[in-house]
């Protein structure tokens, strides 16, 4: 039988995670939100759009791509949540920010590990592109 200080540990940690998503995801939905209204998003937009429609992405999914590869996908949810995506977007986004997220972090664990570091992260950024462009091809 499950105890009660299990459940209320188990409830605090929960709780704690919840907390720790909240405070990424909310300020990142509403700065983007913001960009919306400004010039910023099109501008940005328009000059990656070319490259973004091999992958099968609208322009403005780059803030996503970006958040998601320096920050984490819980960054770029908040990125997707502010903008409008097709359900083909998100799925082409989460795949590629599957396969490479959270590069900054993941960097720094790797380097504790004594493995080259740029050889990775160029691997993982090209394994997400080619995906994204695989994934555009076949949905």
């Amino acid at each position: 039988m499950i105890g009660q200080d299990t459940i209320k540990r188990g409830l605090q940690k929960g709780w704690n995670t919840y907390l720790t998503l909240v405070k990424i995801i909310i300020p990142v939905h509403i700065l983007v939100t913001i960009l919306k209204y400004t010039p910023l998003i099109e501008i940005l937009a328009t000059w990656v759009a070319p490259v973004m429609k091999h992958l099968g992405l609208s322009g403005e999914a780059i803030l996503a791509l970006i958040s998601g590869y320096l920050l984490n996908n819980y960054a770029a949810l908040g990125v997707v949540t502010g903008l409008d995506f097709s359900i083909r977007e998100i799925t082409i986004l989460g795949t590629m920010l599957g396969i490479s997220h959270a590069l900054i972090i993941e960097a720094a664990v790797i380097k504790r590990i004594k493995v080259k570091i740029l050889p990775l992260v160029c691997l993982r950024i090209l394994v997400s592109l080619l995906t994204g462009y695989i994934l555009n091809l076949l949905l």
